[in-house]
């Protein structure tokens, strides 16, 4: 096995590239609706969500544990600590990377949560996983889409009778201003949940190695994963913001305000509890939502299926990338 030191310093530098990688497939969850709305320009809604990604990964570092020191069990990560996490993050950077170029949002929480817990079965069993903390997370694949969607659908119904008098010119005026708050808001929200994901990947090297404690996460950690989130966010997956934003349903701004603002609701009451969840999911089922409010035609179920397929396939791929990269890593 290579030096310990060196080791730490690769999955420094994988968990920056997965920050990056995560920023550029998840800009479409903070930016894709005020985009598909015309309520801001391409290059206003990139610069509007690097900042707030940025604001709300240097916030709060409940998720960042629960990443860290949640997944697996103490023993397996005092003994393979480097190696699920270095198979954990190949695995969800390969395939975050193919599924942005077909332009499909995927989970790279979830991703990265089956790689490592497969690595960590690879190289230890089926009790190297806490499943209790897991059954938490995977209870939240379920039920964060299903909040998402309906937390859509109802907000705009009730924004349809609140309005309903209103002329159609003023309802554009009111909401294409309140879209950039709620834009802002998802953006702050998902560097909350998913910008903690490198802070605790860091640490958890970091604690290993005896450089640093979960009481005392260094703020270094905490700036350069918030910063790799944001330049990922600049750059931008145009692929997948197409497919949010413009492919699933016709978007007005009240329903890019809706959407936005009910799947970051979501998602910020998941950061408080630590439990990380898809921000993708979230915000896609908000968009599916409040499409519906019209009529179920007016979503494109196709897309919307195909959408469903890849998280869905996530799983099996991620898991099955951290299961042959840990094995192949602990043979050395």
């Amino acid at each position: 096995m290579p030096d310990p030191s060196l080791l730490l310093v690769l999955i420094i530098i994988l968990a920056l590239g997965f920050g990056v990688v995560n920023g550029f497939n998840d800009a479409a969850n903070a930016i894709a609706t005020v985009i598909g709305t015309r309520a801001l320009s391409p290059r206003r809604a990139i610069i509007m969500a690097a900042i707030f990604n940025l604001a709300g990964a240097v916030t709060g570092t409940a998720v960042a544990k629960t990443i860290g020191k949640g997944i697996l069990t103490p023993e397996v990560i005092s003994e393979f600590a480097y190696v699920p996490v270095i198979a954990a993050l190949a695995a969800v950077i390969i395939w975050t990377t193919l599924a942005t170029y077909y332009g499909l949002p995927v989970s790279l929480t979830h991703g990265f949560i089956a790689a490592l817990a497969a690595a960590g079965i690879a190289l230890a069993g089926s009790g190297a996983v806490m499943w209790g903390v897991m059954g938490k997370i995977l209870s939240a694949v379920v039920s964060a889409p299903f909040l998402g969607f309906i937390g859509g659908f109802a907000l705009m119904v009730i924004l349809l009778w609140l309005f309903r008098k209103s002329l159609p010119a003023r309802a554009r005026g009111i909401f294409g201003n309140l879209q950039i708050l709620s834009a802002a808001f998802l953006a702050y929200s998902h560097g909350k949940n998913d910008g903690q994901m490198p802070i605790g990947i860091i640490t958890m090297a970091l604690v290993t190695a005896g450089y640093a404690s979960w009481e005392h996460i260094p703020w270094w950690v905490i700036i350069l994963s918030a910063m790799a989130i944001s330049s990922g966010t600049a750059v931008g997956g145009w692929r997948v913001i197409r497919t949010v934003g413009l492919k699933i349903t016709t978007l007005r701004p009240v329903h890019g305000f809706a959407a936005q603002t009910a799947a970051a609701s979501v998602i910020e009451v998941a950061s408080q509890l630590g439990i990380p969840v898809s921000t993708t999911h979230c915000i896609t089922s908000s968009v599916m939502g409040v499409g519906t409010t019209r009529r179920v035609s007016a979503v494109r179920w196709g897309i919307a299926r195909n959408i469903v397929t890849a998280w869905i396939v996530t799983f099996p791929v991620c898991g099955g990338l951290g299961y042959l990269f840990a094995s192949l890593l602990g043979s050395l």
